[in-house]
């Protein structure tokens, strides 16, 4: 992924930075606890609103309906179609600890 390089070799590349924001993701089928990752001074509905199909998400925790714990997962990518809504974690109020315990 070499862009460019300067007339002493210094190679410069087209690096994307990113800052991870936990969120709640509510599917049509279950919710999801993990990080999403935003470029900084940027808003998940920025990063939603891309023409990707899908979105990463790591440190994932998929719950059914009633939160139990269906998996755990490093990495996870979830189609953007099937998101209902978002909520970043610092956003919620009274906020109680998914189930599972340490996700």
């Amino acid at each position: 992924m070499i862009s460019r390089y300067d007339e002493k070799g210094k190679i410069f590349t087209d690096v994307v930075s990113k800052q991870a924001v936990t969120v709640y993701i509510q599917t049509h089928t279950s919710r999801i606890y993990g990080q999403i990752y935003v470029r900084p001074q940027g808003r998940i509905k920025d990063e939603l609103n891309q023409d990707e199909r899908f979105l990463a998400v790591t440190d994932a925790v998929i719950m059914d309906h009633k939160g139990a714990v269906l998996f755990k997962s490093n990495f996870l990518t979830v189609h953007r179609d099937q998101i209902e809504w978002v909520i970043p974690e610092t956003e919620l109020i009274g906020e109680e600890e998914p189930a599972g315990g340490d996700a």
